[in-house]
């Protein structure tokens, strides 16, 4: 088997950061990304879930499957960032399976977890561009079930929760059925939808609408080999600035902080090396209510309620801020606080602009939108999500 590394390299932070931080070699080969996460009532009753699980095929034919879904990850955050249920946001955690590679075990069932259910979606990010494929025994009743068992699911009646499973062979295949794998799921609440990465009627053939069905879910088919395009705005450049700008408000604790934040700053770079449509998206997902990093952000911690100013072991801070009178400190991260939520209002703003402007040079395509992961993806979300009360703001 071979184990792919999902640690952080160490690089300089740019000049332009307003802090320096130390970043230490974050080395691992540990096979999973955690995010431990625990649902107490008050915690939904304060803020919705959407959980999603993405268990993806990564066979030997597959590489067109794994970048739709890695290039369209921000795309479809944005759908959901203006969703509401009661008047209230709520909060999206993804998890990311992978199975059907040979460098997996056999004894694994050729699976592997990914990442748990997370908020910290730049974890989601970086191991979406870590997978490879290889070979080929995919089955897909055992990953369902292996999702279900091994993911933290909410046990509110109110949480939407998904789990999309994407492929390109027989749905039938492999020790265990996914007929009982997908009665599982759905005595936990949880919608089991499949893609098909293929022909629609060949997807039919092989079981895939059959296992939706089952699941109270929906089946859809893709051309995992289209190439996404990313279109460039005039909005783009600006957005960029304000991500550099963004960044400068995060204020990294505790002993994750300075990895984090360094990882965050790489997941820039990889998105602006696609385009730079792809890091504007990026960027505008990056202003949402989703993006939370409360487990190494001061900010995030202190706006969530996770930390206490007052308490905080001062050898979690930052060493700027080791050395200021705790009024100081209260004061460095209310202006922090105060220009986030000012740059956010202007990435907001540009959203709309750019959601525009995009929207017009597609009208003026005569291609034929193609269906991707991101319309498979959110299509069916919506259709869950609004027969449990969420409402979401059209686009136009």
């Amino acid at each position: 088997m071979k184990k792919i590394i999902l640690g952080i390299s160490v690089f300089a932070i740019t000049a332009a950061t307003v802090i320096a931080y130390p970043i230490y070699q974050n080395a691992t080969n540990a096979a999973t990304v955690s995010s431990t996460t625990h649902h107490s009532p008050a915690m939904e009753t304060e803020h919705p879930l959407i959980q999603l699980a993405i268990l993806l095929d990564t066979s030997g034919s597959m590489d067109g499957l794994i970048n739709q879904t890695r290039d369209q990850l921000w795309q479809v955050v944005n759908q959901f960032a203006n969703s509401t249920k009661d008047g209230k946001t709520p909060k999206l955690e993804v998890a990311v399976f992978e199975y059907g590679n040979d460098r997996l075990s056999a004894e694994s069932g050729y699976i592997r977890k990914v990442t748990d259910l997370t908020t910290e979606l730049d974890g989601v990010s970086e191991s979406l561009f870590s997978l490879t494929t290889n070979g080929g025994s995919e089955y897909c009743g055992y990953v369902i079930k292996e999702a279900v068992n091994q993911l933290e699911w909410s046990t509110s009646d109110s949480a939407v929760k998904v789990i999309f499973i994407a492929g390109n062979e027989p749905f039938t295949q492999g020790p265990i059925s996914f007929q009982q794998s997908v009665a599982a799921a759905k005595e936990q609440g949880i919608t089991v939808n499949t893609i098909f990465a293929g022909d629609m009627r060949t997807g039919i053939n092989t079981g895939w609408k059959t296992g939706a069905m089952l699941a109270g879910g929906d089946f859809m088919s893709i051309n995992q080999n289209h190439v996404v395009a990313h279109i460039n705005a005039p909005q783009d450049k600006r957005l960029a600035e304000l991500n550099a700008t963004l960044n400068k408000t995060y204020i990294p604790y505790g002993s994750e902080g300075a990895n984090k934040i360094a990882r965050q700053s790489l997941m820039d770079q990889k998105n602006q090396a696609i385009s730079m449509g792809q890091l504007a998206k990026r960027t505008i997902s990056k202003a949402s209510s989703f993006y939370r990093n409360d487990s190494w952000d001061l900010v995030d911690a202190l706006e969530g309620g996770k930390v206490d100013l007052d308490k905080i072991d001062q050898e979690k801070l930052p060493a700027p801020m080791k050395k200021m009178e705790k009024e100081k400190q209260k004061e460095f991260v209310k202006e922090k606080m105060d220009q986030r939520k000012e740059v956010r209002e202007e990435i907001a703003r540009l959203s709309k602009q750019r959601e525009d402007f995009v929207a017009e040079q597609k009208a003026k395509s005569n291609k034929p939108a193609a269906i991707t992961m991101n319309e498979a993806m959110t299509s069916a979300i919506k259709k869950q999500s609004k027969a449990k009360g969420y409402r979401f703001q059209e686009n136009p």
